[in-house]
């Protein structure tokens, strides 16, 4: 993975016996990196045990249609929705966010999850929050199509007939 200008969150390579299953970086920047088999779906569609979100956008927590309320987890303010599965926790530039299959291991999670590749321990004080950092404004990144080598396509004309 190469270095990123913002922390990715993770619970290191399994947590409470669920391994990692999937690490999946998105256009706009986040990072999901999910523990443990399916529980339900089907092709195209898993849902884990466990899954924690970094996004780099924290101009927002991620709204959800069922009631939330407020918590505090290792020193900053956060919102549980889903009766305590599903957590939101501004800390630093980014947004974490943790999807558990029950409200015990969302909470877990959040206590260990640290910042990879930094020093940070579990259950430390997370960084406080950071104002708007502004990567919403940014453009996404585009894929260029891939360049022909020069002389690519002069190999590629029929010859000439004499």
């Amino acid at each position: 993975m190469m270095r990123e200008e913002y922390p990715v969150y993770w619970l290191g390579g399994s947590f409470q016996r669920l391994a990692i299953s999937r690490v999946v970086r998105d256009p706009s920047g986040g990072y999901e990196i999910q523990y443990g088999n399916c529980l339900r779906g089907g092709q195209s569609t898993c849902v884990t045990p466990l899954q924690i979100v970094t996004s780099p956008d924290n101009s927002f927590l991620p709204g959800s249609p069922s009631p939330r309320r407020p918590l505090r987890v290792r020193g900053v303010r956060g919102l549980a929705a889903e009766g305590g599965r599903a957590l939101a926790l501004p800390t630093g530039p980014v947004v974490v966010d943790l999807y558990a299959e029950s409200p015990a291991l969302a909470r877990a999670a959040a206590a260990a999850m640290v910042a990879i590749g930094s020093p940070g321990l579990p259950g430390t004080r997370l960084p406080a929050p950071l104002p708007d950092t502004g990567f919403a404004a940014r453009p996404l990144p585009t894929q260029q199509p891939p360049r022909a080598p020069a002389g690519a396509l002069s190999a590629l004309r029929a010859p000439s007939a004499g």
